[in-house]
């Protein structure tokens, strides 16, 4: 059996194939990591409009009477429970450092759509049904259900409009039920890029004829190569390497996710302990200033010192070489450091994420 073979693949796999798309194994998926190039794919997201198959991305639905309050337990973030409304929150150990970080979508008082990252569907969900017992709420994952494209740029927004008539007028973070192709679907108005853009969730048998109606309206397929840099020009984390279970959201540069004001949430108490103590280290930016990709494990030095290492690197089109890493808390934005690089030490400076400001 090949190793391919024994890969999980999406139900656009094929349609990812014909269009071009290089397959490589993402956390045991086999998904495109490019079509016609990076710096192809980044200039369409960033100009016009690209789509993402995001479909190993889970689906975790709770419900019940106290669904909300579930939720404001399991996340560190206060969850919004209004019509549509949708929250970014960040799943937490006892010991306040990262699971998964994550959007809650209220379909109604009862029952919240959660999306959770591919490589931590599992371990959300048990970790959710171990939680639930004392809320009296039904965890199910339906992840193999749905198929998920991100469309992503600056017409993003306005070219799914021709197909969902009133999406553009969806607000951020916001979730709206709908039917295409004959089937019920959910589209959503989230990003990964820094650029506008929607989500559109179907049935796995209906997908790949959205697929082909985008692309006949022009949206470019884009893989994991230029969704790397996009998110990391616009200071997204990358859950498992920027955020782990080693870090708390306050190491991660995400501080305002935690809302300590809230009664209880798991982690709360060992986040109040860790804040109080500081920390050692957190996540900075970097901008090399001389030829070079960084990439994650590089060294990072200050004064000949091992001072941190780096997370997540790439080359960028806005830049040059721009990365993350975990730096000493005492080391201050804008101080000059070196990043090591196949054994050599380029310059570098520390800047605060994001690299490329949001339009949205």
């Amino acid at each position: 059996m090949s190793e391919t073979a024994t890969l999980k693949t999406t139900a656009l796999c094929e349609a990812c194939k014909q269009a071009g798309g290089k397959m490589v194994d993402f956390h045991g998926w086999l998904l495109p990591v490019q079509y016609d190039g990076i710096l192809a794919e980044h200039k369409a997201v960033r100009e016009s409009a690209g789509m993402f198959d995001v479909s190993h991305m889970g689906q975790l639905f709770v419900e019940g009477k106290k669904a909300w309050e579930f939720l404001q337990y399991i996340a560190c973030n206060n969850i919004k429970n209004g019509p549509a409304e949708g929250t970014y929150f960040h799943i937490l150990t006892e010991e306040g450092t990262i699971i998964d970080d994550a959007i809650a979508f209220c379909l109604s008082t009862e029952k919240f759509l959660v999306v959770v990252n591919a490589a931590c569907v599992e371990t959300d969900f048990n970790w959710f049904r171990k939680q639930a017992g004392d809320f009296g709420v039904t965890v199910r994952n339906e992840s193999e259900k749905w198929s998920m494209l991100a469309v992503q740029g600056p017409k993003a927004v306005e070219t799914v409009n021709q197909l969902l008539p009133g999406v553009k007028d969806l607000p951020r973070f916001h979730i709206s039920p709908i039917t295409m192709f004959g089937a019920d679907g959910y589209v959503t108005r989230t990003g990964y890029t820094g650029e506008d853009g929607v989500e559109i969730m179907l049935p796995n048998a209906q997908i790949t004829e959205l697929w082909n109606v985008l692309k006949q309206l022009g949206v470019k397929p884009c893989g994991l190569g230029a969704r790397d840099v996009l998110r990391l020009e616009a200071g997204y984390l990358l859950n498992g390497e920027d955020a782990n279970p080693t870090k708390t959201p306050y190491e991660a540069n995400c501080g305002w996710v935690v809302k300590l004001a809230k009664e209880n949430f798991i982690g709360k108490a060992a986040l109040v302990a860790k804040k109080a103590a500081g920390f050692q280290s957190r996540l900075v930016g970097f901008v090399l200033k001389t030829a070079g990709v960084p990439r994650a494990n590089c060294k990072i030095f200050c004064d000949g010192k091992e001072v941190g290492i780096l997370t997540s690197g790439t080359f960028s089109p806005l830049y040059k070489g721009i990365a993350v890493g975990y730096l000493a808390s005492e080391i201050p934005v804008g101080a000059d450091v070196e990043i090591e690089i196949h054994s050599r030490r380029v310059p570098a400076q520390v800047v605060k994420p994001p690299f490329y400001k949001n339009r949205v």
